[in-house]
């Protein structure tokens, strides 16, 4: 994609309804060159146009995985930083579905001797040029737009094995810390990495913050570790902390 406009994108998608002068000086072009990225935007289904503004796209479903991709991708590559970071190698971990999850295994090269079961294939994808890693992936169904396993396939898979730790994201998060995800399928599949690992981290990107999906998935204190791309809300952030739980941004 245009660099100008994937940074549209996530701009958008960021600080929510902008009006297309806006754009234009942020970007130091004219109104009329916005006003062409912004319509091949909205016609890929990124963005909304309404009178001379944008404005993030209303989801009753989770968007594809190539639109959640390049959403906020700069915090999401910041959030894999950090947490492949934190890590330390000669572990097995199952990794989750996502792009912040995806985006985390391509920044795991450094770690020898890891252990990665994953329903996720982009993560698996990269992975596969990791220089020692042993890589198992979940079999069964193939939900194609997302390029991953979930449901019943994954909800066995998972319950064959034990992980050191799950890594997992979620759709979104409210303000009180209740996480949702966008169907039961992803939800169950989530339930089996934790019931199966010893150590639970959550990649939340900001995006997410403030946000719901049909379908409940927890809350924020089930998680050791939350790692995302800016600081929680201050009460999220004092809640897990006197519960013992830690916190990367």
């Amino acid at each position: 994609m245009h660099k100008r406009r994937q940074q549209i994108t996530e701009l958008v998608n960021t600080r929510g309804r902008i009006e297309l002068q806006q754009l234009a000086t942020h970007f130091n072009v004219s109104v009329q060159t916005i006003r062409t990225d912004v319509r091949v935007l909205a016609q890929q289904g990124l963005i909304l146009r309404n009178h001379g503004e944008v404005l993030p796209f209303p989801h009753r479903e989770n968007i594809s995985y190539d639109q959640r991709r390049i959403r906020n991708a700069g915090g999401k590559r910041r959030i894999g930083s950090l947490c492949a970071q934190w890590l330390n190698g000669y572990q097995t971990l199952f990794l989750g579905t996502g792009s912040t999850v995806a985006e985390l295994s391509a920044q795991l090269g450094a770690l020898k001797g890891l252990q990665i079961l994953t329903n996720n294939l982009h993560a698996a994808r990269l992975l596969c040029g990791h220089p020692d890693c042993a890589l198992t992936i979940a079999g069964g169904r193939v939900r194609q737009r997302d390029q991953d396993v979930i449901g019943g396939d994954a909800l066995r898979f998972f319950q064959r094995y034990q992980a050191d730790i799950a890594i997992t994201s979620v759709g979104a998060m409210d303000d009180g810390g209740r996480l949702y995800d966008y169907n039961d399928d992803e939800v169950m599949a989530r339930e089996a990495m934790l019931e199966q690992s010893r150590f639970h981290i959550l990649l939340i990107d900001s995006s997410k913050f403030g946000t719901h999906a049909p379908c409940s998935a927890g809350r924020l204190e089930q998680y050791d570790l939350v790692v995302s791309d800016t600081p929680l809300p201050p009460r999220l952030h004092a809640g897990l902390k006197a519960s013992g739980r830690n916190t990367l941004c």
